[in-house]
């Protein structure tokens, strides 16, 4: 398999590391099969058989840090398997993943619905890890974790706009706290367009590593940039790309990273 995703992480070992951020969609697939027999039927269909294509891609990507958005944390369609823990183990990886949904959500008493998470794996070590909850949506997890060399954020951000606006208020709150380099990612849903984070990004100062804006959704042929990934001051980009797989309706976000 070719993902056309270069390496630069030999180039200053120990100061650059390389970021993978992607919205797996819980590994059910794309295509006009997902929608049969009725639309949207592909998310109640076993995952198996896209898992281990998800899994081969990341092998060859070699990623220190993996975000990942919509993962099947052990329901029917997984065969009551974790897929953050099954790529984890694959990989040699660490990993933290959690339940998507507030604590008091109906959500979590839903089949299907109670297994879908998000994750972060790792090579590096986990000194620390909290999960946080936003205070408005269905989508409420943030994850933080403090991973050498930066505290990590992984978030997967409303449908509604006003939710969304709501939600970036509660991110900056738990941004602002951290001392030391910051990496904020995830899933942010910015339908009206990225100027939605203008104003999270100024108060935080934070900047995206997708500096040209490469469109990430849907992966067919994307059009939309939905997913980021972003830094603090510390960091310098050394290298970005978008790599064109449909093993999801999103396409990943690959980032080497270089301590300045």
């Amino acid at each position: 398999m070719n993902t056309d995703v270069e390496s630069v992480k030999g180039e200053a070992a120990g100061s650059t590391f390389r970021f993978l951020l992607y919205n797996i969609r819980y590994c059910t697939g794309i295509g006009a099969r997902f929608h049969l027999p009725v639309p949207y039927a592909g998310y109640f269909k076993r995952s198996g058989e896209n898992l281990e294509k998800i899994i081969s891609f990341i092998r060859e990507v070699d990623p220190d840090i993996i975000g990942l958005i919509e993962v099947d944390c052990g329901s029917f369609r997984s065969e009551k398997l974790c897929q953050a823990e099954v790529i984890a183990r694959q990989l040699g990886h660490f990993h933290v993943v959690q339940n998507k949904y507030g604590e008091d959500s109906v959500a979590t008493r839903v089949p299907v619905l109670s297994k879908q998470a998000n994750a972060l794996l790792t090579r590096l070590p986990i000194s620390s890890h909290r999960f946080h909850y936003f205070d408005k949506g269905v989508k409420r997890l943030v994850i933080e974790a403090q991973i050498e060399p930066a505290t990590v954020f992984l978030v997967h951000l409303s449908l509604t706009y006003r939710v969304r606006q709501a939600q970036l208020q509660n991110l900056y709150r738990l941004v602002r706290e951290v001392q030391g380099p910051v990496i904020v990612a995830g899933d942010f849903n910015v339908l009206w367009g990225d100027q939605e984070l203008e104003l999270f990004l100024a108060a935080t100062g934070l900047t995206s590593a997708n500096g040209l804006g490469t469109p990430s959704h849907p992966s067919k042929a994307p059009k939309r940039q939905l997913d980021f990934i972003l830094h603090s001051e510390e960091f310098k980009v050394s290298g970005f790309q978008a790599p064109l797989v449909t093993y999801s309706d999103h396409v990943p976000l690959v980032c080497d990273l270089e301590l300045r």
